[in-house]
């Protein structure tokens, strides 16, 4: 910038930014976080995050699947949750990315639309859910890991989109997304066709879950579908479980098996001082 007689002053880009109101990237701790690793300190990383979720729109209606898998890390925190989350009656939402997020994400939107058909007395638009997802999503830049596919049906007919975690959309008539969703779409771009019935659509579904299940680390356990049309959504909770275990042994212990060391009894009136004190009661005139 120019001072006093035109002299020229440099300025950091930190300062240039905050005197000028830019926004922008920060790099301060870039030099820090190099040295620290130079040093053997290991710089936290994501965790990687594993599912399957799938959408096709058939003739009359659209089919969702996820799989049942949820991990924590290396480890399978549990094998048969739901990601298939509800958003209104006529909307369903499959979510991928961090649980929590999905979660809250989905709960969040399915309140305020819910809020939206009360006061305008009619039946809400699956682009209406998709344009409240996008700015929510918009608004905190990719940190809430919500990676989602949104399906429903209304006036305008079966709609099916594709919510990334940075707000951006897409609006297909067949949608994968999650860690096995390359596998899962290879599956549709070669069996996919226009104007399904229901019964070619969920096996088309069915085939794509499980090609994320054998394929894919992160995904597992049961296939989940939801079938939304005119007559209202059909869920079809554990619709193929393909990786029950075969053999659990089961433990039956017989009482007094743990033997008994010791065994001690304290009154609850030997821990606690009872007071009464005079005159406290309230008079009412």
């Amino acid at each position: 910038w120019f001072g006093p007689g035109g002299m020229a002053f440099l300025q950091s880009g930190d300062a240039l930014r905050d005197r000028l109101g830019l926004g922008g990237f920060n790099f301060d701790n870039t030099r820090r976080n190099q040295v620290l690793a130079g040093k053997g300190m290991k710089i936290p990383r994501a965790k990687k995050t594993g599912t399957t979720i799938v959408g096709v729109i058939y003739d009359g209606g659209v089919v969702l699947g996820a799989d049942t898998r949820a991990t924590e890390g290396d480890t399978v925190a549990d094998k048969n949750c739901e990601k298939i989350h509800y958003i209104a009656d006529n909307i369903w939402c499959c979510g991928a990315g961090t649980s929590a997020d999905t979660e809250s994400t989905t709960a969040l939107i399915s309140s305020q639309l819910e809020l939206h058909r009360m006061a305008t007395g009619k039946q809400p638009r699956v682009v209406t859910a998709c344009t409240m997802l996008k700015r929510m999503l918009f608004r905190y830049q990719g940190n809430v890991s919500a990676a989602l596919v949104l399906g429903g049906m209304d006036c305008t007919g079966p709609s099916l989109y594709t919510v990334y975690p940075h707000g951006s959309t897409d609006s297909l008539p067949y949608v994968t997304m999650g860690s096995g969703s390359l596998a899962a779409m290879a599956v549709f771009e070669s069996e996919y066709k226009s104007k399904m019935t229901l019964e070619e659509a969920k096996a088309l579904v069915h085939g794509a879950i499980m090609a994320g299940i054998n394929n894919d680390l992160g995904s597992g356990g049961s296939v989940d579908m939801m079938v939304i049309n005119k007559d209202g959504n059909t869920p079809l909770r554990n619709y193929d479980q393909p990786n029950l275990r075969k053999f659990k042994k089961e433990y039956t212990f017989p009482r007094g098996t743990a033997t008994v060391l010791s065994q001690t009894f304290t009154p609850l009136s030997s821990l606690v001082t009872i007071e009464t004190v005079e005159g406290s009661a309230m008079q009412v005139g």
